[in-house]
């Protein structure tokens, strides 16, 4: 199962809002933010579910959505409350802590869309993953979106294979034997990112459709832009037009399954289509 008190504590002290300010965060709020808005009706109502500090909530309140914000922490919350207020942004209708698993505060039906754009790295267990789904699939009206992001497995693995060469202290060899048997990473020590699960596009798409969602699409989102995020955005002022091509060929091949497996963060586009068992 699971240790939630290791993840709240992880994101007690991660900077997650600036994290989408850094070059890396930013191109994948920039890749996702046109993917998400393209795939929502005007004025929908929409539950940002595991969206910590609130950017995603804060830019499509902007555009006129009602958003309503949920995060298994409590510190992030808080900070999401206070630039809400600062901001004065008045069509976020509610800030709620919950866990992904467990959507008991929101009624059936109640919402045109779902972001869940960080819950599923952290879930390593295959009922909690089922029970997030379906509790999504329950909180849609018929016909909603979901938006899900995940690590998948060959980036996740690679990725705690080279934290084992930085912090040695949190990955044994043990403990990196086990990503590339089971996409689960449990990090021995205290500090860094804590419990994570990176499944592979198809795994990913099995535990949506198995559970009355239909793909509309999946894609990388910073695709062969992941770890030239620093040069790339260099280019706006360097070179505008070498800049416009560099995202536009992102973007173009960011559906190749090679891309997705290989190049960080990924998301999923489903449409509730059937009866959730």
């Amino acid at each position: 199962m699971t240790d939630f008190e290791r993840v709240k504590s992880y994101y007690s002290v991660f900077d997650e809002w600036n994290r989408l300010d850094a070059p890396e965060g930013k191109l994948e709020f920039d890749m996702s933010m046109p993917i998400i808005t393209s795939n929502l009706n005007q004025e929908s109502e929409i539950l940002d579910l595991g969206g910590g500090p609130g950017r995603y909530t804060i830019e499509l309140a902007k555009l006129g959505h009602s958003l309503h914000l949920a995060d298994l922490s409590q510190t992030l919350l808080d900070s999401a409350k206070q630039k809400i207020d600062e901001l004065g942004i008045d069509n976020v209708k509610s800030i709620t802590q919950a866990n992904a698993v467990d959507l008991s505060s929101f009624k059936s039906g109640s919402f045109d869309a779902v972001l869940l754009l960080g819950p599923l790295y952290h879930l390593t267990n295959e009922t909690e993953r089922v029970s997030c789904v379906k509790e999504v699939h329950r909180v849609l009206k018929p016909n909603g979106k979901v938006f899900a992001s995940f690590v998948p497995y060959l980036t996740g693995a690679i990725g705690v294979a080279g934290r084992m060469f930085i912090f040695p202290d949190q990955v044994t060899s043990e403990t990196l034997s086990k990503v590339f048997d089971s996409g689960i990473f449990n990090n021995i020590a205290n500090r860094g990112f804590q419990e994570g699960y990176y499944p592979t596009s198809t795994e990913l798409l099995e535990l949506f459709g198995n559970n009355g969602f239909s793909k509309i699409l999946i894609r990388s989102i910073r695709g062969w832009g992941s770890g030239r995020e620093e040069q790339i955005y260099k280019l706006i002022n360097e070179s505008p037009e070498k800049y416009d091509t560099v995202i536009e060929l992102i973007s173009k091949t960011a559906d190749d399954p090679s891309i997705i497996e290989m190049c960080s963060h990924a998301i999923y586009c489903g449409q509730k289509t059937t009866i959730c068992k």
